[in-house]
């Protein structure tokens, strides 16, 4: 039933006799437009009514999760309900994003995606979904700096010195990344392909592994994510050349960026949220801007800059401008490159 004020409610009178006609239609436009904005008003004043499920595309225990964790918390706590957090691990996040693409848009499922939601549609040959069509975009919370490590023995202590080394000794010297399709292996092939390098890639099942042979100098140079570094660069196991963001972090302003010595050169492992296509504008807007206001919150900002990552908090345009930059880019480095798509 619908139970929207009339419009003797509103304090319009319809038969006030010294109303022309045209004034009369006038106040009857206004009152029906008003009328009509209200079910919307009254769904985003109420939503959500009902607790709220994040699928997080990773397992539990890691900082991703973490971090999901955490922002879950907060907003739930802003909301009055619960948001529940799923994890569905695999494929590349691939399970965890076609979950979140399949989902009812009611606003009540929303879903964490990572670098692999900008790098699969380029390196993919097929998706069970339409990154660009399937989802809404809701915010870009932050970004993992990606850090250029080297081992002590090597004899650069910077992206300059690297360079010079690598076009001396074209293919010697190889780069270790966290795995085919992350992001560190775009930060690496873009460095090949920006500063035109012949340096061979060496994929690891993620970042146990890689040090694993980065520490004792079995491998020489890696593209790593900054946080699980520090403690090696701090303990001298390790020496960082340079940070792949376009600019200095916040979090580390004394860390150059490789795009100091080559022009051009920007790339970042990045984290956001997105809900299914369809959702309803007024859902849309509210989820939005309560995600973004819990990011901003001073307690998650300290925390998730202890956890090496900069905060962005981007508007739902800015993050969908992302991700349509991000595909493109870096289909061009993997054609560059020479990188076989995967099935």
């Amino acid at each position: 039933m619908d139970t929207s004020p009339s419009l003797h409610a509103q304090g319009i009178d319809m038969t006030t006799p010294s109303c022309s006609p045209d004034i009369r239609r006038r106040q009857w436009l206004a009152a029906t437009a008003a009328l009509a904005l209200s079910p919307a008003l009254r769904a985003q004043a109420t939503y959500p009514q009902k607790p709220v499920r994040m699928i997080v595309p990773m397992p539990p225990g890691g900082a991703t999760d973490g971090m999901a964790r955490l922002i879950a918390l907060k907003l739930g706590e802003r909301w009055g309900q619960s948001v529940v957090v799923e994890n569905r691990a695999g494929a590349g996040a691939i399970i965890g994003t076609q979950a979140v693409a399949r989902a009812a848009p009611d606003g009540y499922t929303f879903g964490l995606v990572i670098s692999s939601h900008t790098i699969n549609p380029a390196l993919r040959s097929t998706l069970p979904y339409d990154t660009l069509k399937d989802f809404t975009p809701l915010t870009q919370v932050g970004s993992a700096v990606i850090a250029l490590v080297a081992h002590p023995s090597l004899p650069v202590d910077d992206v300059a010195g690297l360079i010079k080394l690598v076009r001396a000794e074209p293919g010697r010297l190889e780069y270790a990344s966290l795995g085919i399709g992350t992001a560190t292996h775009v930060a690496g092939e873009l460095l090949k392909v920006k500063a035109g390098l012949d340096m061979p890639h060496v994929p690891y099942n993620g970042s146990a592994p890689a040090y694993n042979d980065l520490l004792p100098g079995r491998l020489k140079l890696g593209f790593v994510i900054l946080e699980s570094a520090l403690p090696h660069i701090q303990s001298g196991r390790l020496k960082l050349l340079a940070i792949a963001n376009g600019q200095r972090s916040p979090t580390h302003p004394d860390f150059p960026t490789i795009g100091e010595s080559v022009p051009g050169y920007e790339y970042e492992s990045i984290f956001g949220f997105v809900a299914p296509a369809g959702l309803p504008p007024d859902v849309a807007q509210k989820l939005s801007a309560d995600l973004i206001a819990t990011i901003k919150r001073p307690d998650i900002v300290r925390q998730l800059n202890a956890w090496g990552n900069d905060v962005v908090a981007s508007t739902p345009a800015q993050f969908d401008a992302f991700i349509r930059k991000e595909i493109d880019s870096t289909r061009s480095v993997a054609k560059s490159a020479g990188i076989k798509l995967m099935d």
